[in-house]
């Protein structure tokens, strides 16, 4: 692929981005003098903060009118009937959708998974038109690689579209992509990509809130976090275009970015409309 096919690919990726934030405090402010509504917005969720910070905050963020995407972790829910309670918050809210990981919950409730989540929303009636789930370009720290690829084929069914969890590393991201379409899977895939965040940040959200499936994930793979930290060490942009090749054409059915901001939400979007601008696209 030629450079400039692959400022092309980033370019269209670019303007199908979601900002994913954590549910602190002070997020909501953030996200709304940051970015106009109508954005995603995707919010996670964590042991540390407990699943009502997460349906709170989208709760919120849907009515400033933001397209909102909460995570609904499979294992912090401790019930059906607090699975119909959430759901019947959210739809009210106007949210139609959900991203669904199985979470980190030590001691899960009613659903060990997100499959088991998943097929309680289809005896809730399908209450969301997009349903997310989780894929791993890179192995899961607790997950061996197996287990990843038959949850992968056993969630098709129900995901309207897959989200990439972290990696740093672009070849990793593309054969990843290439090994989910030659088992069959033609699920969407939106790439998790980690915004432009200072390092120092990185840290301090990584060792100290420890929430979320990407600050966990970086917490746990300390190599990775190395090279992270590293000066030069990682530049969305230059990942993306080594990416690009992988990730365009029909076969790759790639759609969109989901932004990892760390709730550097006005950074990761300044950096975006940069970038936008530098490849001649639409900035907004």
């Amino acid at each position: 692929m030629s450079r400039r096919s692959a400022a092309a690919t980033v370019r269209r990726l670019l303007l199908e981005t979601r900002y994913e934030v954590l549910p602190t405090a002070s997020i909501e402010e953030v996200v709304t003098t940051a970015l106009p509504a109508g954005r995603t917005v995707t919010v996670t969720a964590s042991p540390a903060k407990g699943l009502e910070r997460t349906v709170d905050l989208a709760v919120r963020l849907a009515g400033h009118g933001y397209d909102v995407v909460p995570h609904l972790a499979a294992r912090m829910v401790s019930s059906r009937a607090e699975l119909a309670e959430i759901t019947g918050r959210l739809t009210a809210a106007g949210v139609t959708k959900v991203f669904v990981p199985a979470g980190d919950a030590e001691q899960p409730g009613e659903f060990p998974g997100a499959l088991e989540l998943l097929e309680a929303l289809v005896d809730l009636g399908d209450p969301f038109s997009h349903v997310g789930v989780a894929g791993y370009p890179e192995d899961h720290p607790t997950i061996i690689h197996d287990r990843l690829v038959q949850a992968m084929w056993d969630k098709r069914r129900h995901a309207t579209e897959i989200v990439s969890n972290l990696t740093f590393d672009p070849a990793a991201l593309t054969d990843w992509v290439r090994r989910v379409r030659a088992r069959g899977v033609t699920t969407p895939i939106i790439v998790g990509l980690p915004g432009p965040v200072e390092r120092a940040k990185l840290l301090a959200m990584a060792t100290r809130i420890g929430v979320g499936e990407s600050t966990r994930f970086l917490a746990k793979n300390k190599g990775m976090f190395a090279r992270i930290a590293a000066p030069g060490g990682y530049s969305p942009e230059r990942f993306l275009m080594r990416a690009a090749p992988g990730l365009e054409g029909a076969e790759a059915v790639v759609t969109g970015l989901h932004l990892f901001t760390f709730n550097q939400v006005a950074e990761t979007e300044s950096w975006r409309r940069d970038l936008l601008a530098r490849l001649g696209g639409d900035p907004l």
